[in-house]
Formats: C-alpha cells, structure tokens, sequence
C-alpha cells in the first residue's frame, strides 16, 4: 500500500488535535531553525506534523538546558496563549513541519469542540508536572544520579537483556538537558563504559546491565 500523501495523516495526532491543525497554516521549517524566542510574546500553537523540535533555556554563561524534545503528534506554544511571555525557547532538531493555528483558530474551535479544552489542560498539567519532577531532580540528585534517571528513562529493552537508548543522544544533549558541563558528562559515560556497564553502539548507546545508583 502507498504510503498517505496527506500531511494530517500522522498516526500520533489525536482526531481532535489533527481537526484543529487542519484549521491551521501549514509550514516547513529547515534544521536549525528558532520557532520561538524565549521572552518574547506569542499568539500561535506549533502542531508538529513530521520532524521534531528542542524546548530549551539559556542561563549563565549562555549555557542551554533543554526542557523536552518533540515529534509528530505533539505541540508546542500552548504555555503563551494567555498572552503572556514565552517561557522557552524552541528550535527545530531536522526538517520540520508543523500546522501553525493562532489563539483567534483555537477559541473558535474549543467554542465548536468543548472537550478539546480537556485534552489542552491535560498537557499542560502533564508538562507542569514534569518541570516540577525536573526541578526536583536538580535540587535533590547529583549530575550523576539525573544521568542515571536520564537513561533510565530513555532505554528500551532488547531481546538479548539489554536495554538501548532510543533516541540519538550527544554528550552536549545530555548535558542540555542535565544542566551540567558537557565535559561532566563525557567523563560519566567514560566511567560507565570503563566499568562494563555501557557500550557505545553507532551513534547511541547500549545499557549492558544495571547502572549503579551512586558512582
């Protein structure tokens, strides 16, 4: 079977969200590319239909700490659509396209569809609620106990035992989303790799047992 020619046809996007993203303007964006600046005000919903996006932050130094990435079925923006600052920064990880709906679309489409307005508060409480556990983390574990959790959290198991890192990790993406040094981190997989209990594997990285809740 032919592959859909229909951009909204995108398994991961709910009926009610792929609805309003085709009540929305349509737009490619090139690897690289800022959507949002952090600070700055807004109006408009990214709805992302192929590609993925990076939310982060600048702090000191210029250094990022990066909040989330996202892929079809996800959207981004909702956070300003009380017409307040953007919260974060976001920035497109590959060629990305994304149905781009304004706050005038999306409250005319929660007037047609109410129970949409659910569906946009359970993301932001889901969101709310991993900003909170991410805060929780800097404040209680050390950078190598947020790794820990970091690749924990990213590792599917295989059928040999072993668990994998499934999505394309650098030492800098880690360290973004870590909020540490990019030299912390590369000295922390080192050690992990010295002791047995990480393997490089291409461009990601193979658990080969469980990693030790202290180092």
């Amino acid at each position: 079977m032919a592959p859909s020619s229909d951009p909204y046809a995108c398994p991961s996007l709910t009926d009610s969200l792929r609805a309003l993203a085709r009540r929305g303007e349509r737009r490619r964006y090139r690897k690289g590319t800022v959507l949002i600046e952090e600070g700055d005000r807004g109006d408009t919903l990214y709805i992302i239909l192929s590609g993925r996006l990076r939310a982060y932050a600048t702090g000191e130094r210029d250094r990022e700490i990066t909040y989330g990435v996202y892929g079809p079925g996800d959207y981004l923006g909702e956070m300003s659509l009380d017409g307040g600052p953007r919260s974060a920064s976001v920035i497109t990880l590959e060629a990305t396209e994304c149905a781009v709906v304004t706050r005038h679309t999306l409250r005319q489409y929660i007037a047609e569809q109410p129970e949409f307005a659910f569906e946009l508060l359970a993301k932001v409480i889901r969101r709310a609620r991993a900003a909170t556990l991410g805060a929780k983390q800097l404040a209680l574990n050390d950078v190598y106990g947020r790794l820990v959790a970091l690749l924990n959290e990213q590792a599917v198991a295989r059928e040999d035992g072993k668990r994998v890192i499934a999505e394309r990790l650098t030492h800098r993406d880690m360290a973004n989303r870590l909020g540490c040094s990019r030299e912390m981190v590369s000295r922390l997989i080192k050690d992990l790799e010295t002791g047995g209990y990480v393997e490089p594997s291409g461009v990601s990285l193979v658990l080969t047992k469980a990693l030790p809740g202290r180092w």
